[in-house]
């Protein structure tokens, strides 16, 4: 920190009535007061100490300055606070709120952990390790919501698999050009789960894969582990399965058949699928032609692929797109399902809600950076995509802890502009640490209300 006071003040001697002066000296300031809701989430799930259990610290135990724990919450806290970046940490190394996050006194606890040491402790993770940290990760979500809803109140439960591309520009390992995307890339899968039809969709597992992986790579591995711990933790629920084109597959297929699970999957156009839907496509631009709109006409057929054992449902759905001053666009769409019901019911109100993962998505990356993986090794990168994972389980959790308030729906990026990025003044007593919060702040009935909801008691 700069102790030099006349080069961290600035003047505006004209801008107001009197000479203004701007200075950068109050040594028990922060930024990100209201970051101590982070620590009272993690102390709700345990993540930062179940993620930490999944490491072997290797050093020298006579030169260790910062234990393992306090390097994963560094991180971790860190990110959710905005400093994704490792190089942020000689921003945040003195800052009094991010000490205390990590049980040092505020005002005169040691300073935290450099950018190289955080950089080593990201690649020290090894394989094993961040299986265990997957596992944990999945784990402490599920945990948390059998404690919520209970083993018997859960009926509905929805696994929603998604890949998504992760763009990289340096000597990253395995990196490679994907036709798809257009790039060179990771290609990762994220998983979420959705309680009870309820509108939010929970992230239980991010792994990082090359960027030459079909779709299919490790998605049965993550289903079975998956499948196994819902059903320890709510024995009467019904699972569906929801993927994309991409998992279309016949080891896909006989995999969920064999464990008893629902699934609605999309599947590419072939010819004979558009074969199939000639007739369909026919009546859905007569009724475009009359009405000068969109239409869409649904139906289903029974359908083997060349290595699939059996014939499966398949509902399709003609649609004839229009659009002013364009041609009309035959657009055929197709989802395999073992599910009963009308065709338009299960495009429409199944298949098409796991759209809203897509959001899910964009808020990993533009609220979190879980893109941020320019480690050139590739376990590293992994190791990154966990942390950041678990800060999004932890932004999540602070959001359910909003219900009822403005803020019950409010984006990542919104939640830690409005919750977390609060300038405060930190007093210390033999007694009591007081964090002064601003008077005027616009969400401090929030804040308040949400403090409470995660163990705060009225003072």
């Amino acid at each position: 920190m700069n102790d030099d006071i006349t080069r961290q003040s600035v003047l505006f001697p004209e801008l107001f009535c009197k000479p203004l002066l701007a200075r950068f000296d109050e040594l028990h300031g922060s930024s990100d007061g209201g970051a101590i809701l982070l620590r009272a989430c993690d102390a709700a799930l345990g993540m930062s100490r179940r993620l930490s259990d999944c490491l072997v610290d290797r050093r020298q135990e006579g030169k260790v300055e910062h234990s393992v724990r306090d390097l994963l919450r560094q991180r971790l806290f860190g990110i959710a606070c905005g400093y994704e970046d490792g190089n942020d940490a000689a921003h945040v190394a003195g800052d009094p709120i991010h000490k205390l996050l990590l049980d040092r006194d505020a005002l005169t606890g040691a300073m935290l952990a450099s950018q190289p040491t955080l950089s080593r402790f990201e690649n020290s993770a090894r394989r094993g390790e961040l299986y265990r940290m997957g596992e944990a990760l999945a784990e402490c979500v599920i945990e948390r919501h059998q404690r919520r809803l209970g083993r018997r109140r859960c009926k509905h439960i929805t696994i929603d698999l998604d890949p998504t591309d992760d763009p990289t520009h340096g000597a990253q390992q395995l990196t490679f050009f994907n036709g798809h995307y257009d790039s060179w890339c990771y290609l990762p899968v994220a998983g979420f789960l959705t309680f009870n039809h309820e509108p939010e969709q929970y992230l239980f597992s991010y792994v990082l894969r090359p960027g030459n992986a079909p779709a299919t790579r490790g998605a049965i591995g993550i289903l079975r582990r998956l499948l196994e711990r819902l059903r320890a933790a709510f024995p009467r629920a019904r699972i569906l399965v929801r993927l994309d084109g991409g998992f279309a597959a016949s080891e896909i297929f006989d995999f969920l058949e064999s464990q008893r699970c629902g699934y609605v999957v999309a599947m590419a156009k072939n010819k004979r699928l558009a074969r199939r839907a000639a007739r369909l496509m026919g009546t859905a631009r007569r009724l475009s032609r009359r009405s000068g709109k969109t239409a869409h006409v649904y139906g289903q057929t029974h359908y083997a692929a060349r290595r699939w054992k059996i014939k499966r449902r398949v509902i399709i759905k003609a649609e004839v797109v229009r659009h002013p001053g364009r041609e009309p666009k035959m657009n055929p769409r197709f989802v395999v399902t073992n599910l009963k019901g009308p065709p338009r019911r299960l495009y429409e109100h199944v298949y098409c809600a796991r759209g809203d993962i897509e959001n899910r998505i964009k808020e990993l990356h533009h609220g979190l950076q879980i893109d941020r993986t320019s480690c050139p090794r590739f376990l590293a990168n992994q190791f990154r995509v966990l942390v950041t994972a678990a800060a999004y389980v932890l932004m999540q959790e602070l959001r359910r802890r909003a219900a009822g308030t403005s803020l019950a729906r409010a984006q990542v990026s919104t939640l830690r502009e409005r919750l977390l990025k609060l300038g405060v003044r930190i007093e210390r007593s033999v007694r009591r640490i007081v964090v002064h919060l601003p008077r005027s702040c616009g969400w401090q009935n929030e804040w308040r209300r949400i403090a409470l909801a995660v163990g705060a008691v009225p003072a």
